[in-house]
């Protein structure tokens, strides 16, 4: 361990439990990433660790690569499209965005002037879903426009930035909201129950009709599977303050506006909370939720010829487009299987973590003062 690492004095967490992560493992991660030293206690086998890491299969990596703030299309996946395909699935976006924003302009509207809290939440609900829209929508934008001398990874980061102004507009959103549904609770207001049933069953037909016209197709595109579960939610809710309409016009108990304004009202604060988070990752460049730093360590120090690697670092550049690098240590004797040592671990990091922007400098002992 060199000096830097033993004066820094950090402390490495396991970010899921957040437990500190004390094991032989860890302590070779920690000089790994070449900026922690590592602190005492019990010491679990490295071959042990090892096991459980060699246990957890490549298809653990294949459901997560993305963002939960876009249930659409990312950066990554925009990247890849061609021109002509690229276009058309913008289209489509604006189509499914066109007919939420409508449908959440009506139900503003419409709660404006029934007096309704939950046709205004569900309008808040929308509000979401578009967003995310938009987010998708930017995500094929910036694919398009090319990286210059001053932004050499293009424009791909505007959309988590994006990403993070929504998500706190929305838990504004949200907060006015859950402010309005206690005053209702305290003091309930009088709601035209008609224009309330009227507007929340337009809202609802033309989310069953989105549906129908949508779940083939979101079978084959992932695209237009985000726009089915973005119309799919719509629905839910829209039935939410359809049930309230209906017990008022029924029971006269108004109660059941503010009871479901404060329930869609927590869905809003649950999906910007996600939002908010992982756009604070990216832009902290914290390591991917669904990769292992340790794992990746172990898979690349086992590869042919490394004796070690070194200032490992794994971070996002936008939603599914993650990079690493790493300096790699060989013997002095493997200089001339370089190039056969780099595939080798771009072929590892390609195939079982999905790492393509991959930047690995070659080392020997004696380069690193070993």
């Amino acid at each position: 361990m060199n000096e830097h690492q033993r004066m820094t004095g950090a402390r490495l967490y396991d970010s899921a439990s957040g437990a500190e992560r004390k094991t032989a493992v860890g302590a070779a991660l920690a000089s790994a990433i070449g900026c922690a030293s590592w602190g005492e206690g019990d010491v679990v086998p490295a071959g042990r660790e090892s096991d459980r890491a060699q246990g957890r299969s490549h298809h653990d990596h294949d459901h997560d690569h993305g963002h939960a703030h876009s249930h659409g299309i990312d950066a990554a996946t925009a990247s890849r499209m061609p021109p002509r395909e690229r276009a058309r699935e913008k289209r489509s976006l604006l189509w499914t965005l066109a007919v939420t924003a409508t449908i959440m302009v009506l139900e503003a509207v419409g709660g404006w002037l029934s007096g309704s809290l939950a046709l205004q939440a569900d309008a808040g609900h929308m509000l979401t879903d578009s967003s995310s829209l938009v987010l998708s929508i930017l995500a094929l934008s910036f694919a398009s426009r090319p990286a210059d001398l001053r932004r050499t990874y293009g424009y791909y980061r505007a959309e988590i930035l994006a990403a993070l102004a929504n998500g706190a507009a929305l838990l504004a959103v949200a907060a006015l909201i859950f402010w309005e549904g206690i005053g209702r609770l305290r003091s309930p207001e009088e709601i035209h129950v008609g224009t309330m049933l009227g507007v929340a069953a337009i809202g609802l037909l033309a989310n069953v009709v989105g549906i129908v016209l949508l779940r083939e197709r979101s079978r084959s595109s992932l695209n237009v599977r985000g726009a089915y579960l973005h119309v799919l939610g719509d629905a839910l809710s829209s039935v939410g303050v359809v049930v309230a309409g209906l017990v008022i016009w029924l029971t006269g108990w108004v109660y059941a506006d503010a009871i479901v304004s404060i329930a869609i009202a927590a869905v809003i604060v649950w999906g910007a909370v996600r939002l908010v988070r992982e756009a604070i990752d990216v832009l902290l460049e914290a390591v991917p939720s669904h990769l292992d730093l340790a794992e990746i360590l172990h898979a690349m120090e086992r590869t042919e010829g490394v004796c070690r690697v070194h200032d490992l670092h794994v971070w996002t550049i936008s939603s599914g487009m993650h990079a690493l690098s790493a300096h790699v240590v060989v013997d002095s004797t493997e200089l001339g299987r370089s190039d056969a040592i780099l595939r080798n671990l771009q072929d590892t990091l390609s195939s079982r973590f999905g790492l393509d922007h991959v930047t690995l400098q070659i080392e020997t002992p004696a380069h690193c003062g070993e």
